[in-house]
């Protein structure tokens, strides 16, 4: 049996979702094709002579962009069994089926591709403890295809895997929750280990972990960056951490700082408690302001992201938003994309009690929702396409925007820093 696993798009990272499934796939005797469509074009007679297509719907995009090219696929082999298998494919599930996908598979989804293969029926959601395997990554593209590390002098190859998936938090805006339910499962230490192993092999000099929190396990994490650090002490990385949980933890920023971890990216969302309540984030504005301290106090750098626009945020808020980053002096951590984020609002979302609109989109797979004041709206498209037709640094980006929310240039000066990391991936969601 043939077996082709597509992935359409991961913020510009070499999909452990194609990786992954592909070892436990070929391990049970199945030939198997993964192909990352973000960076190749599908091989002639990939489609037609495959048994079983499974599609790896991460993020909102991937998933849109999957299901405009489901059509294609049923048209090249109409024969095929199709999966979709990933955080979005269960809370996407009625969109899929009507696509004439067959399987859905959400939270630990590897056995549950296998069982599929068997001709077994395998639950939509599995958040069943799994023994895992060693990724299998020589058939996707290079590393030096995806994004880079920037901002430490010369860029470096970024390297990317998961030691753990879910989340332990409730958050209403985040898609981890339907599927997850406040349940996480790692990835275990030697399989970690040896997935980076191979990829520092293949010229990666830094690592990102796509842990939804890195926190959400510290004696799991710890011990994995120490040993991290002690097989390859030039190798830099990255996580995603809690505002929560670096003031909780805040004795192990020192360990991360030592042990090579250049920055940490945090989902801060807003500067309005009212907001943060509602997202039920569980930290404050006061908190954010505590943790950059705690953290410029280590020598880590913080990449807070924003969900900078909401049903709820005002034009002063969105105000606030970009004076508190200025003060904080985090103009230069914000990746561009951030200032435009508008709020997602998919299937399930735990957010809908609180919105007017019902409607689905299933076009979009988003609950539309518009602003009360239709300035707001009119200022999400002004700062949207500043951001996508960002031709100047951080900076200059940070000063149109400011300029499209006041109405008037800066009244202040930005003061220079340099030496901030990043990853070239322009993209978010």
């Amino acid at each position: 049996m043939r077996i082709l696993l597509l992935s359409t798009y991961e913020m510009g990272r070499q999909p452990f979702g194609l990786a992954s499934p592909a070892a436990w796939l070929r391990r049970a005797g199945y030939f198997v094709r993964a192909v990352d469509l973000s960076r190749d074009r599908l091989p002639d007679g990939a489609v037609e002579n495959s048994d079983l297509i499974a599609l790896y719907l991460p993020m909102h995009t991937a998933t849109v962009l999957a299901l405009k090219l489901l059509p294609a696929l049923k048209g090249k082999n109409p024969g095929a069994r199709f999966a979709a298998y990933g955080l979005y494919a269960p809370i996407n599930a009625g969109a899929l089926r009507k696509a004439g996908v067959e399987a859905i598979l959400g939270g630990e989804f590897e056995q549950g591709l296998v069982d599929w293969a068997r001709g077994e029926t395998a639950p939509e959601v599995s958040l069943g403890r799994q023994q895992f395997v060693m990724p299998e990554r020589g058939e996707l593209p290079d590393a030096a295809r995806y994004a880079e590390l920037m901002g430490l002098g010369e860029p470096r190859v970024a390297g990317y895997t998961e030691a753990s998936r879910g989340c332990k938090h409730l958050c209403r805006h985040c898609p981890i929750v339907p599927v997850y339910g406040g349940a996480f499962r790692i990835v275990q230490r030697d399989v970690v280990l040896a997935d980076i192993r191979q990829q520092v092999a293949g010229g990666a000099r830094h690592v990102t972990f796509g842990d939804p929190d890195f926190f959400n396990g510290p004696g799991h994490a710890m011990a994995l960056v120490e040993a991290l650090h002690e097989e390859f002490p030039d190798v830099s990385y990255d996580v995603t951490i809690k505002v929560e949980h670096l003031l909780k933890h805040r004795s192990l920023l020192a360990v991360l700082k030592r042990t090579g971890c250049v920055f940490v990216t945090s989902a801060v969302e807003s500067v309005d408690d009212a907001v943060l309540a509602r997202f039920a984030k569980h930290h404050t504005r006061a908190d954010f302001v505590e943790a950059v301290a705690l953290m410029r106090e280590v020598g880590l750098c913080l990449s807070p992201t924003f969900v900078a626009f909401t049903p709820w945020t005002s034009r002063e808020g969105y105000g606030e938003l970009l004076r508190a980053v200025a003060d904080l002096g985090l103009i230069e951590n914000v990746a561009p994309v951030q200032w435009a984020i508008r709020l997602l609002v998919p299937a399930g979302s735990l957010l809908l009690p609180y919105l007017e609109t019902q409607e689905f989109d299933e076009q979009r797979l988003v609950y539309p929702w518009v602003h009360p004041d239709p300035e707001m709206d009119r200022l999400a498209l002004t700062v949207a396409k500043i951001v996508a037709a960002d031709r100047g640094s951080r900076r200059d980006v940070f000063e149109r925007v400011w300029q499209a929310a006041h109405e008037q240039p800066l009244d202040f000066l930005i003061p220079d820093r340099i030496g901030v990391p990043y990853l070239n991936e322009p993209w978010y969601c």
